[in-house]
C-alpha cells in the first residue's frame, strides 16, 4: 500500500496545490527533453499520475506523443485533467509488454510498496533501450526544498523515503542501469506568500505525517517568511534516468 491513501480530500487538494505553473514546468521540460525522444508516435507511461497535471504537459510539450496515464486512487483519476486515465499501480500495470517506449515516474516512488516488483513490471511494459525518468525527492538529497525550510520534521519523514542507491540497487536486478542524476530548480510560487496562502496540508506526504503542533508551528513560520522574505519560491528535486 502507498504511505497515504488518496481520497476525495487528498485529490481535492492535490488538484488546487501541487500543479506547477509554466514557470515551474520550464526547467523539467528541459531535463526531460535531454533524456527522452519525445518523437510523434512514441508512448509514454506516467505511472502514478495523479490529477493529470504532468501526462497534460507532456501532450503540450511534445506534440503527437501518445501519454499513458496509469494511477491506483479512484479519486484521483476522478480529478485528472488528463483523459484517458486507467487503474493500476506499479507492480500491476495494465499494460501488455513492450507496449511503451518510456516511462515518468513523479513523486510517487516512495508509496511504491514493493520496488523490486515495480522495476520488473516496467521492465516488462518499457521497451528494451527505453529511459525511466523518475522525479523524486530522495532520502538524505532535500536540502532544496523551502517545504525542509519552514517544517524541520518533515526531514525526518523524508528520511524514510527511498534513496537513490535504494532505487538504483532495486532496478538494477531488473536490469536498469542508472544514466544520469540531476537536480532541477522549479519555480514552486511567485513569493512565500503566494505559497503561505496556497499551502494545503493534504497535498503533502511529509505534513499528513508529523505532527499537529509541528505542522502549526511551521504554518507560522512560513506566515511570518510571508511578510520578510523576498522573492520566488525555488525548489530542487532530482531527476534520476535509468534505461
Amino acid at each position: 500500500m502507498a504511505r497515504i491513501a488518496y481520497d476525495d480530500r487528498d485529490a481535492a487538494a492535490f488538484l488546487a496545490n501541487r500543479h506547477l505553473t509554466d514557470d515551474g514546468l520550464a526547467a523539467w521540460r528541459a531535463a526531460v527533453a535531454r533524456h527522452l525522444r519525445p518523437l510523434p508516435g512514441r508512448r509514454l507511461l506516467d505511472l502514478g499520475a495523479g490529477t493529470g497535471s504532468w501526462a497534460r504537459a507532456f501532450t503540450a510539450w511534445f506534440p503527437g506523443l501518445e501519454v499513458v496515464a496509469v494511477e491506483p486512487s479512484a479519486a484521483m483519476r476522478a480529478r485528472s485533467v488528463h483523459r484517458p486515465v486507467v487503474a493500476g499501480d506499479a507492480t500491476h500495470l495494465p499494460l501488455t509488454a513492450g507496449c511503451t517506449d518510456a516511462a515518468w515516474m513523479s513523486t510517487m516512488v516512495h508509496h511504491v510498496p514493493d520496488l523490486g516488483a515495480a522495476a520488473r513490471e516496467l521492465r516488462r511494459v518499457v521497451r528494451p533501450g527505453g529511459p525511466l525518468l523518475i522525479r523524486s525527492v530522495f532520502a538524505g538529497r532535500y536540502e532544496g526544498l523551502t517545504l525542509v525550510r519552514y517544517f524541520p520534521e518533515a526531514a525526518a519523514v523524508l528520511d524514510t523515503y527511498p534513496s537513490v542507491a535504494d532505487v538504483e540497487a532495486a532496478f538494477a536486478t531488473a536490469g536498469f542501469r542508472t544514466v544520469a542524476l540531476e537536480p532541477v530548480a522549479q519555480t514552486t510560487a511567485g513569493s512565500v506568500r503566494e505559497a503561505a496562502a496556497a499551502l494545503r496540508r493534504d497535498a503533502h506526504t511529509p505534513l499528513k505525517l508529523i505532527g499537529d503542533e509541528a505542522y502549526a508551528a511551521g504554518v507560522r513560520r512560513l506566515r511570518t517568511a510571508a511578510d520578510t522574505v523576498p522573492g520566488p519560491v525555488v525548489d530542487t528535486m532530482d531527476l534520476l534516468v535509468l534505461r
